[in-house]
């Protein structure tokens, strides 16, 4: 099952939380609205940081949803490419499969 697939799969019970717990997912979702706001670090740059640690946790929902907001924002491939080789360096093998999966996420998204 692609990454893409699971996000989707998993969207309706993402609601269902947000409709039964509220108070916790609204203060989830408060702290991401306070950690992505640009400051020194610009929002792209969060983003690129948010999926390199998805990649690294082997989070493959959390690859699907900031990959998808780096390509919303605008990121170039190149880009995209320099955090996979950080992840690379920082993961080993490990890191080198996650980031092929990332780049395939990447490419389903950005494919013309």
């Amino acid at each position: 099952m692609s990454i893409l697939k699971k996000v989707q799969d998993l969207t309706p019970h993402l609601i269902t939380l947000r409709k039964e717990r509220t108070e916790t997912y609204d203060a989830f979702q408060s702290v991401g609205k306070a950690a992505y706001k640009d400051g020194e670090i610009d929002h792209l740059t969060k983003e690129l940081i948010a999926t390199a640690i998805a990649i690294s946790v082997n989070c493959e929902p959390c690859i699907g949803y900031h990959v998808k907001s780096l390509v919303k924002l605008g990121v170039t491939r190149g880009a995209f490419m320099d955090m996979l080789e950080v992840v690379i360096q920082m993961g080993g093998g490990p890191g080198l499969m996650k980031a092929g999966e990332a780049l395939a996420v990447y490419e389903e998204l950005t494919a013309s």
